[in-house]
Parts: C-alpha cells; structure tokens; sequence
C-alpha cells in the first residue's frame, strides 16, 4: 500500500510500548464515556472556565461556579483527569486545562467533529456491524426513513442539520481558495457544479468571475434548498439548478450541451466504486476535449499529517453506518483505477489544499 512518508512511519512499525498500547485498548474500550466527558466539559463551558482561572480551580469551586452538584463536578473532573483534557495540583487540588483541552476548545475541526459525531452519528454507530454486513445505513433510521441521508439532509432537525452542513463545509470551504485558483487557471466559461449542495462553491465562482456560468446538478430537494439560499445574492442569475438523481441509471448529466469545467467537491466519496465509475461516464460525456473534470476529495492516505487521515478513515464509517451504507473515503491509488476505468485521463493532481484536500484534474483520452 502506497503511504505518504508520515504515514509510512506510523502504519508500518509498532509505535508503543505494552504499558502504552494496553492504556489505549482501555481508551478504547470507555471511547463512548470518554468522549460525553470531553462534550459535555466543553458544552458546560468547564474547560473554558479551567483555562480562564490562573491558578485553577477545585472541585468545589467548579460546581459552585457552574451550579451544578458537588458529586458532578467530582466526576466529571476526576474522569476528565484520567483521559487528560485537565491536570491537577497535587498541593491545592486545584484543576487547571491541559493541552489536549485547549485543542478541544480552540481547534475549530475538533469542536466540528464532535458536534457532527454527536447530533449525527452517535446513535447510529450502534448499527455499524449490521451496516458493514449488508452494505446498507443501517443506522441512518436513527435519524429519519430515507434510503441515504442525502434525500433527508433538508428536512433534518434544525441542529442535527447545522452539524451535518457545518462538517461538510468547513473541510471544503478552507480549499476553496486554492481551488479557485486552479480551476479558473483553465479558463473555463461554463462549469457543471455535481453534487453542488447549498451552492457555496457556486457562489465562489460567479464571484471570483464575473463572465462564469455555472450550472448545479444535484438532487431535486437539494437544488431546492440550494434556490433558497442563494436567492438575492449577487451573481445568482448566472447560476442554474438541475435536479437529478445521478445513482438512477437512466438518469444523465445535462446533454444538450458540454461544459469548459465540471467540479465534483467531496461528491465522489458519497458513492461505492462501481457508482463512481458510472457517475464519471456520465461526466465524461459532457465534456469536450479542451475541457476539464476537477475531483477535489480528502484522500486519506495524502495527508501530511496522520491525524488527518485518522480522522478520515473514521469518516469512512459514517458512510457506512449513516450516509449510505457502501462508500468512504478513498486511497489515491482506488481513486486512479476508478478514473482510468471510466475512460479518462489524469492529467495533474494538486495536494494539501486547504484541511488536507487533492484536485485530481482530469481530461478526455485522446
């Protein structure tokens, strides 16, 4: 398997000693009370009062200040101590923030996982071996009766549905500027946004040129939803909607016409490989031979960092349990083979844009 050099490190040699590597099978073991703890420090505002206090805080000082017992506060520091978001002064037995609690205040894609992982997902995780054995969301009934979360993503309770957006906007709209770049390096005139969403690439767009017309396909409750939010916006009459379900095989991208540049963001990984290979012809026949698909996507084994693609193959099984039972995120090398099967050519890849996003630029074989 093909690492970049970071992960190369980690993956392939044992990195603990037993003591380290026994602690964390323990981690494991207590992950769903470990990570309420850390939610709730955080959701209570106790981690900010720790950091905010200069000498720290005991037990009894907690729950008089956040009103809450003196046997809640007792737990929730002593467990938050044992899986170490605080630390203690053995003199004063007074609570002060660690790192990793500063992170769980400060880091914005942190505090982003957590809501997403707690208002979409923790419910359904329960259902996660059925899903993995049928190939279907099995926990996704947690949150309504749809066959993918994306047919119910617009009539999502309002918090559940602001965790979900705000997950996936926060790891594409940090790319958005370097893509932008990108894509218009072509010099594109017409672009077929797929999977557009609630147009906020769209919006990028017509706002960096003022001659682009961009078109968003998507499903017709998302482009609904799309229409409403970009409604009154500047540069909203060059942008058109469509609405189409691209995994019904009689269904096709817009035909009456090819377009400069077609932009998948995050689009591809919503489908298994065979949907992949068939959505990509789909593309293919709407474009022309000077024009471009751009697949931008977080592929976890292209990351500097290892956190990150921890984080994504995590993601992975949210596509299992919840989105739609049988995608993920994908390695580079699937994403090649899926590409070259659908009859294109890879003509650049652009890495490390944004959170750890590529732009796979591909073309017609000639």
């Amino acid at each position: 398997m093909n690492l970049f050099p970071d992960l190369q490190k980690r993956y392939t040699k044992e990195q603990m000693n037993a003591r380290d590597a026994q602690r964390l099978a323990e981690f494991i073991a207590f992950g769903p009370v470990i990570f309420q703890t850390a939610r709730i420090m955080l959701k209570w505002g106790i981690l900010d009062l720790l950091r905010d206090s200069s000498e720290g805080l005991t037990i009894e000082e907690v729950a008089k200040v956040m009103n809450i017992s003196e046997y809640a506060s007792k737990c929730l520091l002593e467990a938050s101590l044992s899986i170490g978001i605080v630390l203690v002064n053995p003199e004063t037995n007074k609570f002060t923030i660690s790192k990793t609690g500063w992170f769980l205040i400060n880091d914005t894609a942190t505090r982003i996982n957590i809501d997403f992982n707690h208002d979409v997902n923790y419910r359904g995780w329960f259902n996660l071996d059925e899903a993995l054995k049928n190939g279907k969301p099995e926990g996704l009934k947690t949150l309504g009766d749809w066959p993918t979360v994306y047919e119910g993503l617009s009539s999502l309770p309002k918090q559940i549905q602001d965790s979900w957006f705000g997950f996936d906007h926060f790891y594409s709209d940090n790319s958005f500027d370097q893509a932008l770049e990108i894509v218009f390096s072509h010099h594109p005139k017409t672009l077929l946004d797929v999977g557009g969403n609630t147009g906020r690439w769209a919006m990028r767009c017509v706002d960096f040129d003022k001659e682009i017309k961009v078109t968003i396909l998507d499903l017709p409750q998302q482009i609904g939803l799309m229409k409403k939010n970009i409604a009154g916006e500047k540069g909203a009459e060059r942008i058109d909607g469509l609405g189409v379900n691209l995994l019904d095989s009689k269904s096709e991208m817009p035909s009456d016409k090819t377009y400069d540049a077609v932009w998948m963001s995050q689009f591809l990984d919503c489908f298994s490989e065979e949907q992949i290979v068939d959505i990509l012809r789909k593309a293919a026949k709407v474009m022309n031979p000077n024009s471009r698909l751009f697949v931008m996507e977080t592929l976890w084994d292209r990351q500097r960092f290892e956190t990150a693609s921890m984080c994504l193959t995590l993601t992975s099984l949210y596509f299992t349990a919840i989105a739609n039972g049988n995608s993920k995120m994908y390695h580079s090398e699937d994403m090649k083979r899926l590409i070259k099967k659908a009859g294109l050519e890879i003509e650049t890849i652009h890495d490390y844009l944004g959170q750890g996003h590529s732009i796979i630029v591909c073309k017609l074989k000639n």
